[in-house]
């Protein structure tokens, strides 16, 4: 039986991602700060999910918390980047350098940590690696700013990894999806309204949703890698160039 790691497992598309994996046959490991979801969802999923609290931030309460890790969860051949972020719908000359610094520690610094510690077993046991970027790591979008950019790395950091493990059997593979409603929104803006307006009628992607395309990947044949895949739900497209025109 395959174990998985999730970070990010709290809420949104990590929490349906470990009912997915766990509904499959995987063992799961699901990280996050909020102890008592966690707990919940060990509760609920059983002997066949492990919890693992901890910030993705804090690199001494990772490490305790994955050198602590029990049989069978401790040969990890998964690896699932979930946890992440956005802060903010402002501007640039608005935008508050805090939430800034939030989400590069949380979205890019802390994603490339836990995969450089874990790389040395996902290497060993020919395992895979999967990172939730977004379209917003290839389409700009005015108060995308510092979270755009984020992704873009998260994009760009998944296929430098291709290319510098190649000949060692892992895989690894970059999801960018666009509107799922999760607690995203709310997270973002501190506003159920806002959220609640901005999925209203567009009948977007779900947690589920995202949890099943991760699972797909990650049970094709070995010899077979997604490099990026984009999603979106039927009613959002691109948008069109913003013009200014002066006076």
């Amino acid at each position: 039986m395959p174990t998985a790691l999730i970070t990010g497992a709290t809420a949104g598309i990590g929490e349906a991602a470990a009912r997915a994996f766990v509904d499959s046959g995987w063992h799961v490991i699901g990280t996050g700060r909020r102890g008592d979801r966690l707990d919940a969802l060990a509760a609920e999923l059983g002997e066949n999910f492990h919890a693992a609290v901890f910030d993705v931030r804090d690199e001494a309460a990772r490490d305790a918390a994955l050198d602590a890790l029990p049989a069978p969860f401790d040969t990890i051949d998964l690896l699932i980047n979930n946890a992440g972020l956005a802060l903010g719908t402002e501007p640039a000359q608005a935008a508050k350098l805090d939430a800034w610094k939030t989400m590069i520690d949380t979205n890019i610094t802390a994603l490339v940590s836990i995969t450089h510690k874990l790389l040395p077993g996902l290497i060993a046991r020919k395992g895979a690696i999967i990172n939730l970027s977004s379209v917003a790591a290839s389409y700009p979008y005015a108060g995308g700013n510092a979270y755009g950019g984020t992704k873009a790395f998260v994009r760009q950091f998944s296929l430098n990894l291709r290319a510098d493990l190649l000949g060692t059997g892992v895989r690894v593979t970059s999801i960018e999806p666009g509107m799922v409603e999760t607690e995203f929104t709310l997270v973002r803006t501190g506003s159920q309204e806002a959220s609640d307006k901005l999925y209203g009628g567009v009948d977007p992607m779900t947690a589920d949703d995202i949890a099943e395309t991760l699972l797909w990947v990650a049970t094709l044949p070995p010899h077979l890698n997604i490099n990026a895949l984009e999603l979106m739900p039927v009613n959002q497209a691109f948008a069109g160039f913003a013009v200014h025109r002066p006076g």
